[in-house]
């Protein structure tokens, strides 16, 4: 109902995006999934927005809202600017036992995109995916070994 609302009055999208980044659970982060959906399918809704998104993402405590922010950074173009913490964050948690499953995969398709400007960083994330694959969910097999024949195309 609420992404109805949005999508017919976007100008109350700029609302949305600051409950969001408020950071506050729960609101911020039921903001977030409205935010992604209209976001999806009105990717203009992010123009502007995205730098900022990729610099506060690390500072999200919700899992709903670091999963929702990657996911729509995914979708984006990367901010050059914002890279290095995003990145750091990124393999932050793509690492961490105590992060979703969702919140690692996006982490992973993030990275992959940043190897394309910054190859050297390929064989570190084809070596963090490897090492999880033993002990990973099915749905982070197969998108890590996606992206590790994709790594590997590249001539690691």
């Amino acid at each position: 109902m609420v992404i109805g609302i949005i999508m017919s009055k976007p100008r109350l999208f700029n609302n949305l995006w600051e409950i969001m980044m408020l950071n506050q659970d729960p609101l911020s982060r039921r903001a977030a999934w409205v935010a992604d959906y209209c976001a999806e399918s009105c990717p203009e809704f992010l123009v502007g927005r995205i730098e900022v998104l990729a610099a506060v993402v690390s500072s999200f405590r919700s899992d709903g809202l670091k999963r929702h922010g990657l996911r729509m950074l995914s979708r984006s173009d990367l901010p050059v600017e914002n890279l290095g913490p995003l990145t750091d964050v990124c393999f932050k948690w793509l690492q961490s036992p105590k992060e979703s499953v969702a919140v690692k995969m996006y982490s992973m398709v993030i990275l992959h995109r940043i190897t394309t400007i910054f190859p050297e960083l390929a064989r570190e994330l084809f070596d963090i995916i490897e090492i999880q694959l033993h002990e990973a969910t099915p749905g982070f097999i197969s998108c890590g070994r996606k992206i590790m024949k994709k790594l590997s195309k590249t001539g690691l």
